[in-house]
């Protein structure tokens, strides 16, 4: 994908990969993350102490999506920059810390959806979801929750189109080695192949009635 994108500080998905330990995680979007599924709330919870030693040992604040059927573990982007340098140190020692408590990682559990909000190039509607949803800007056309609870929205122009249609559809964001199969079953659920051009950087698929899914797994390798 031409030079590398990191800066001072951090690192690039691929470098991230790379790295001893980390085998468990997975890049999306929104930054690395990684899903154990375990058999109880109780059994999810036993690795939140661990995650916190780590978090404070490596200096990365984490999110921890605690459930009875999993724990996952977020290191967020907090910025545009890239990931923190730390974040392998911090995302091997949760996961060791996982194995010994006998949790199993489940890759197929990573992912990130967004919604991708198209509208007419002299129309800005940032403004207004940023206020019907209580979001923030992110850089100068996106926008988040500021708990990174939901899905964080993308604005884009389109020129050729009219204004008052505005599109969205969302941008499903999972591991690269679990997205072939998320194709396959979004297909095999009466979906439509839309644009294959850009896999397996992404796909375009279309429900039966035309609503617009992109899956996309480029964020899990790019370098």
């Amino acid at each position: 994908m031409g030079e590398s994108s990191e800066t001072p500080g951090t690192i690039t998905p691929a470098a991230f990969h790379a790295q001893p330990g980390v085998a468990d995680w997975r890049v999306t979007s929104t930054g690395p993350q990684a899903a154990w599924r375990s058999a109880s709330l109780r059994s999810a919870a036993s690795l939140v102490d661990d995650i916190l030693a780590a978090a404070e040992s490596s200096e990365i604040l984490p999110d921890i999506d605690l459930r009875p059927e999993a724990v996952v573990v977020r290191v967020p982007s907090r910025d545009l920059d890239g990931i923190p340098a730390r974040t392998p140190a911090f995302a091997e020692a949760v996961s060791a810390a996982a194995i010994a408590r006998g949790l199993v990682a489940d890759p197929s559990l990573v992912q990130t959806v967004g919604i991708y909000v198209a509208q007419h190039s002299s129309v800005d509607a940032r403004p207004f979801f940023l206020a019907a949803l209580g979001y923030e800007p992110v850089g100068d056309t996106d926008a988040a929750d500021p708990l990174r609870t939901g899905p964080p929205l993308a604005f884009n122009p389109i020129t050729g189109d009219a204004r008052g249609r505005g599109r969205t559809h969302f941008d499903v964001f999972v591991p690269a080695d679990q997205a072939r199969a998320r194709v396959d079953a979004a297909l095999a659920a009466g979906g439509r192949l839309a644009d294959d051009s850009y896999a397996p950087q992404w796909w375009s698929l279309a429900s039966p009635d035309n609503h617009g899914v992109d899956i996309a797994s480029w964020t899990d390798t790019f370098d």
